[in-house]
């Protein structure tokens, strides 16, 4: 079998189509079609339930792209020993909403600027479901706003934030308040699962069970329009999502006693993922953000 099957396999194994594949190769599909026949018959097993005009990665398929990817992954890393300072292939990240649309973009752009035959495919999600994606091996690196203690995977720090009580309604800009003086106001939150919200709610412990939330959000630009229109709501948001607006005065910090709301961004990958040159790279790039 050549590295050209495998990349073929290992692509098709991610649910795209000969069709969109052939596209973004640059191939005709019977070149795409030829290829995995010829893995398929190496093997002597087919790899793919054909259903419907679509490849379906079967339980054979599964079996031999967990036993051999790691192993395809350092076999493609190697063909670059040789060649100076070379970064290629491509990495699978998500990323927490925050990073993803406030932290990452800019050291991500960076990065791929340094190094131009890298790729970079992203993705956001929630921290919970990141975790899960890493442990499961659906992605290379993660970057969540949570704490993970999963044994099966490797976490960095690569940076801090505050999180900030923040409203429309001026006249609490004046004074400094307890969590729980704030509790008749409208609270909105993230989703269940987000960072964000995991980190509020364990910061003030038994009070989280008497904050009564009105209303959850996905979106930062939704909870940002709202909290400008009404000024009844309340949230508690990291300081980049509402950088601008606190600078224009469209939102205003809510000053807490005795409390502060802090967290740690980390970069999370699992114990056994293969850390090729693009990896390790790519990994640096992100230390202390």
């Amino acid at each position: 079998m050549t590295i050209k099957e495998l990349s073929v396999f290992y692509r098709l194994s991610e649910g795209i189509s000969i069709s969109q594949l052939a596209k973004e190769l640059g191939v005709t599909q019977s070149a795409l079609s030829l290829s995995l026949k010829s893995l398929e018959t190496k093997l002597g097993v087919k790899l793919f339930d054909r259903i419907a005009k679509r490849l379906v990665l079967n339980d054979r398929g599964k079996e031999f792209k967990n036993q051999t990817y790691e192993h395809y992954l350092s076999l493609k890393d190697a063909q670059n020993l040789f060649v100076e300072d070379r970064v290629s292939g491509e990495l699978n990240i998500a990323l927490s909403k925050t990073l993803g649309e406030f932290v990452a973009p800019q050291t991500i752009y960076n990065f791929l600027v340094k190094y131009p035959l890298a790729k970079i495919k992203s993705d956001i999600k929630n921290s919970k479901t990141i975790i899960e994606m890493v442990k499961n091996g659906k992605i290379d690196i993660g970057f969540i706003e949570s704490d993970c203690e999963e044994k099966s995977i490797i976490k960095e720090k690569i940076g801090s934030d505050s999180l900030e009580i923040v409203c429309s309604d001026k006249s609490l800009e004046k004074n400094s308040y307890y969590i729980d003086e704030l509790f008749k106001k409208r609270w909105i939150l993230r989703e269940k699962g987000s960072g964000t919200r995991e980190i509020f709610l364990d910061t003030i412990g038994a009070l989280s069970k008497e904050i009564d939330i009105f209303m959850e959000f996905k979106e930062f630009e939704e909870a940002k329009t709202l909290l400008c229109a009404n000024p009844e709501t309340i949230t508690c948001i990291s300081r980049y999502v509402v950088k601008k607006e606190l600078e224009k005065g469209e939102l205003y910090r809510v000053r807490l006693k005795n409390l502060e709301i802090k967290r740690d961004f980390f970069m999370i990958y699992h114990k056994n993922r293969y850390r090729s040159k693009l990896f390790r790279e790519f990994e640096a790039q992100f230390k202390n953000i």
